[in-house]
């Protein structure tokens, strides 16, 4: 009689099987880490075209203009390099008849804002500083404010102001998400208000002719134009399909670190962990970005960089680029003394450009060439 004998298996067979295993987890988790970040790139495109959306609700409201905070007529009240205090509200520091930025009530009922004019928030009124300690920052930065996000959902604290790969302002924000208030303030792991993701271009919230090239005479002062503040309609985008309308301020797409060393302290106060770098800050990067037309893409920095040469050479004028180079912040990344354009001297590389923030023509200008 004969016996069945099971026949297991060999060592060998054992570790070819091991090793086909291995091979393809090598294999899948590439791919499933691309997907994650397709995913969440995905996700911030989406934030951006409900943020566009919202901008032309509230364009329908107001006369086909712009998301403004600012008095049309803010530069009436005198020089802010002369930072007339009398004018600007005297000893009480608060900006007289200039509106705050709202943030909303908070868990424990108390409604919150940041006064436009006093403290640490008076950089706030206007979309952004051209001089100063706190030149580069403006509400260009707030779209999550009270004021705007009624034109949404009417939260401070909400998914749709947060790109889904920004970890440093998810870590700080997260807290407050789940709270009853609009803002959240009064809760205990709630932290004060944190800059979201996605920043609107400045150059487009000011009167065209404040960012006009140098055929026109160059860069002004918004203070010394009387209507330097009034932003112009959506009408006024020349180019819908070019223009830069909301894009991800932080370098997200490609970074080589969140922590930007260049920062000795964190800027944002409530992102005690670091300051990140920038959008602009490396070559490699390419924001997800919103346009006028309503289209959404990443856009190289490389690529902004090479189409404000290719501009330059186009008009016969090296100091006339696609961005403006004659304000205060300077142009020249090089040399730190100039400025260096919108935190450039910040860079983690030899990324130079200010698209997006200093936008030459303003909304009547174009961020890229597009393929021509």
């Amino acid at each position: 009689m004969k016996r069945n004998l099971s026949k297991g298996f060999t060592v060998i067979e054992l570790l070819v099987v091991i090793s086909i295993i291995a091979l393809l987890i090598g294999i899948l988790l590439p791919a499933i880490g691309k997907a994650r970040e397709s995913a969440k790139v995905s996700a911030s495109k989406s934030n951006l075209r409900e943020l566009g959306t919202a901008n032309h609700v509230y364009a329908s409201d107001w006369a086909d203009r712009h998301f403004t905070i600012t008095r049309d007529n803010l530069a009436s009240y005198g020089s802010m390099d002369n930072y007339n205090q009398e004018v600007y509200g005297g000893s009480s520091g608060v900006f007289e008849g200039h509106p705050d930025i709202e943030w909303g009530y908070g868990s424990d009922g108390f409604f919150y804002s940041a006064p436009s004019y006093g403290g640490s928030f008076h950089w706030f009124y206007h979309p952004i500083n051209f001089t100063g300690t706190t030149m580069g920052f403006g509400w260009f930065r707030a779209p999550h404010m009270r004021n705007f996000n009624r034109y949404l959902n009417g939260r401070v604290a909400d998914p749709v102001f947060f790109a889904p790969k920004d970890r440093l302002s998810l870590a700080a924000v997260e807290p407050c998400m789940d709270d009853p208030g609009e803002y959240g303030g009064g809760h205990p792991n709630c932290p004060g208000p944190v800059m979201p993701t996605y920043c609107w271009s400045p150059a487009a919230l000011f009167d065209p002719s404040v960012m006009r090239n140098d055929e026109d005479g160059g860069w002004q002062m918004p203070w010394d134009i009387p209507a330097g503040f009034r932003t112009p309609s959506m009408g006024q985008v020349t180019y819908p399909s070019l223009k830069t309308h909301m894009m991800e301020h932080t370098w997200l797409q490609n970074p080589r670190g969140e922590c930007n060393p260049a920062f000795v302290v964190p800027i944002s106060p409530t992102l005690l962990e670091c300051e990140p770098f920038y959008f602009n800050h490396g070559l490699s990067s390419q924001p997800v970005t919103l346009f006028y037309d309503g289209h959404v893409e990443l856009v190289s920095v490389l690529a902004a960089m090479s189409d404000d040469r290719r501009h330059r050479h186009q008009v016969e004028n090296p100091d006339w680029g696609l961005w403006s180079t004659d304000t205060p912040f300077g142009g020249d990344a090089l040399n730190p003394q100039a400025g260096g354009g919108y935190f450039i001297d910040e860079a983690y590389d030899y990324a130079n450009t200010s698209f997006h923030i200093l936008t030459t023509d303003g909304a009547r200008g174009r961020d890229i060439l597009g393929k021509q």
